[in-house]
């Protein structure tokens, strides 16, 4: 079926919930913090980039809530986004926290792999996530014919075995799967030291939900399965884990990251809480989006009513009204993503002054 096309429609400030209390700075300096990213990519439309640079040259101005809101207020006009689509659904990421070392040894024996230099984008990765229905990637052969790059299945059994792509080391297949699902991870060093990797492409193929799967085989009931639940069962079974986990075909390729926060897919460092993954084949990436959802509760008392930024794309977030929420680092960030699936809409601030 044909993806829903959803129309903006403009409204006032005032029918967007909450948004007189929320922290617009927070918000201002996530937009700021992406600016050099948001700039520098060729896709990002002629008003919000103007928006960018307006952002960067008023950024010693803009120190409160207030004139932060007012800085919002004066360059954009929100508009609801509306679709025949199902209702809009917000999840959670994060950046777990994992034992590992640079070399095989010990109870470290579970690679993560770097990129393969035969791995060829057929989409941007900005756009993967967008158009993962079908290959986003292939493996580029050496008299230029391209074909599927080998999936999760077939590398677990060996197809990179001796290629010497291997970054580091992990205890635990369930632990690097879930690292693939989250994009990257703080990885915690025998002597001590933490060293980060992020994402750095695919094979290509779609993304399949093991959740789903489970829950289509009667191992868990919808509502009883959250990230920890899943994680425990998995561990618990490896043998099964193993079968499980080759439902989803897709696979991630890491890179060592320099810095002391995790990316999103322009390069921009992520904002906890105001981060947000989208689709971008609806909404550009930088724009502010502001977020609603009254029954995330664990997240705010009161409901869940934030002004957040398109920093980042997910294999799994489909449609205009579909976004994953970055949470941060570690068990806290864990304890707030992993229950996270609730509904929610979306007002989109397109640049433009109020009418």
């Amino acid at each position: 079926m044909a993806a829903p096309q959803p129309t903006f429609q403009p409204v006032t400030y005032a029918a967007l919930p909450g948004w007189r209390d929320d922290n617009h700075l927070a918000a201002f300096d996530a937009l700021v913090g992406a600016a050099d990213a948001v700039l520098a990519a060729d896709a990002t439309p002629l008003a919000l980039a103007a928006v960018y640079r307006a952002a960067l040259g008023q950024r010693p101005l803009v120190s409160s809530a207030d004139s932060a809101r007012e800085f919002f207020e004066a360059r954009f006009v929100p508009h609801r986004v509306v679709h025949s689509g199902s209702d809009g659904l917000l999840t959670g990421y994060y950046e777990p926290i994992l034992d590992g070392a640079m070399s095989a040894g010990g109870r470290f024996t579970v690679p993560l792999y770097r990129r393969p230099a035969d791995l060829q984008n057929v989409v941007s990765e900005a756009d993967r996530g967008a158009r993962s229905e079908g290959l986003t990637h292939v493996r580029r052969l050496s008299d230029g014919r391209t074909e599927p790059y080998a999936t999760r299945e077939q590398i677990e059994r060996g197809a990179l075995a001796g290629a010497g792509l291997e970054v580091m080391y992990l205890a635990d297949p369930v632990d690097v799967f879930m690292l693939h699902v989250q994009g990257s991870g703080a990885i915690r060093l025998p002597d001590g030291r933490l060293v980060r990797v992020t994402y750095d492409g695919k094979n290509g193929h779609p993304y399949t939900s093991v959740g789903r799967v489970m829950i289509d085989q009667g191992l868990f009931r919808a509502e009883d399965l959250t990230l920890e639940t899943m994680t425990t069962w998995l561990k618990g079974h490896p043998e099964q884990a193993r079968t499980l986990l080759w439902h989803n075909k897709s696979f991630v390729f890491f890179r060592l990251l320099e810095g002391e926060a995790p990316v999103g897919v322009l390069g921009s460092p992520l904002a906890v809480g105001r981060s947000l993954a989208v689709d971008t084949a609806f909404h550009a990436l930088g724009s502010p989006i502001y977020v609603s959802s009254p029954t995330m509760t664990h997240v705010k008392p009161g409901g869940f009513h934030r002004l957040m930024l398109a920093h980042d794309v997910g294999s799994a977030i489909k449609g205009p009204e579909r976004g994953d929420v970055f949470f941060g680092t570690g068990r806290e960030a864990l304890a707030l993503a992993g229950v996270t699936k609730h509904r929610g809409s979306f007002h989109v601030l397109l640049p433009g002054a109020q009418p």
